[in-house]
């Protein structure tokens, strides 16, 4: 078998075009010595997929998409260790090499664990790329422990990190945990993930000051386009903002006045940059695994499509990019 078969972009057309994604074949992929290669069981469609397929110039080689996986490992490079043939495993990739939306994929050992067992591969495949972001958002770049207390609010909290982020917030540390939502179905999936209050992300600066009159120490945001001068009144003097999308021409100069500290957050950094702690990633997903099967943290998918194709992930893409959906979209084979 020299060829598999994926699904791939060619150019950045919207989803409801037959040809933003289609079926293709695709050579097996070669494996470097860290590598992994996995039998893809399922993947999650993330914004990053929605974000670079509709960003593709017109090109005559397919761009496989898709990051988060779950699957089997086939074969492994000659300097990997702690995998065998066999292993379940879960990780959520590289931005700099092939997607994950093939029924083959490699990926470097140590940006891989294995999979929580009481999870299936669908369950599994919704969760690593919003954990790795959640949890180096928290630890990384908030530098959060066990120890810390105060509040932390979560904007989006029923979204793929959110949902996340509200876990480990609420297992691993001592702070008063907010999700925002701006639906019923929303605030339930918060308050199930065990948050300790909801705001409404459209009235922000009221809600929260509702809930906390002193404001909240630190803030996770994947929305901040023109919310900025809220996050002045809500957080803060010396509080802490952690961002991770793409605002254009973002102006951070309201903050100054509380000496408030904005954070970025890229969960490919290390993998983009091939950074010495690289394997932190696959050692966190290690830790969730662990926290997964000792009941302490659940599975933020919601809604799984059983068709591994062209068809069946521009249907996902097509729900994500509405920025309706509570919790994750998983496309399974």
């Amino acid at each position: 078998m020299n060829t598999v078969p994926a699904v791939a972009a060619l150019d950045g057309l919207p989803v409801s075009d037959p040809e933003s994604l289609v079926d293709v074949t695709v050579p097996v992929p070669g494996l470097r010595p860290h590598d992994l290669l996995v039998d893809v069981r399922a993947v999650s469609v993330n914004p990053v997929d929605v974000k670079v397929r509709a960003g593709l110039e017109k090109q005559s080689t397919p761009k496989v998409l898709g990051w988060d996986a779950a699957g089997v490992v086939q074969a492994v490079g000659e300097a990997v260790e702690g995998f065998a043939v066999g292993d379940e495993v879960w990780y959520a990739g590289d931005l700099t090499r092939p997607g994950s939306n093939a029924h083959l994929h490699a990926v470097d050992a140590r940006i891989a664990s294995r999979k929580p067992t009481t999870l299936t591969f669908a369950e599994a495949a919704a969760m690593p790329l919003t954990t790795i972001t959640a949890w180096e958002a928290l630890f990384d770049r908030l530098q959060l422990n066990t120890d810390s207390t105060g509040t932390l609010l979560v904007l989006a909290g029923a979204g793929g990190v959110g949902s996340v982020m509200v876990q480990l917030a609420k297992q691993l540390t001592g702070l008063t945990v907010l999700g925002s939502a701006g639906k019923p179905e929303s605030e339930r999936w918060v308050r199930d993930l065990g948050a300790d209050g909801v705001v409404d992300h459209r009235d922000l600066v009221a809600s929260v000051h509702t809930v906390a009159p002193d404001g909240v120490e630190h803030l996770f945001t994947p929305n901040t386009q023109g919310q900025v001068e809220a996050f002045a009144q809500v957080v803060q003097p010396f509080g802490q903002v952690v961002g991770i999308d793409d605002p254009d021409g973002l102006d951070l100069t309201p903050l100054k006045a509380k000496s408030i500290a904005w954070h970025w957050e890229f969960m490919f950094t290390r993998s983009m940059f091939s950074t010495p702690d690289l394997a932190e990633q696959g050692e966190l997903l290690r830790r969730t695994a662990d926290l997964v099967d000792a009941g302490r943290i659940r599975t933020t998918l919601t809604t799984t499509i059983e068709d591994f194709s062209a068809a069946g992930l521009r249907e996902a893409h097509r729900l994500v990019e509405t920025g309706r959906t509570v919790g994750k979209v998983v496309v399974t084979r």
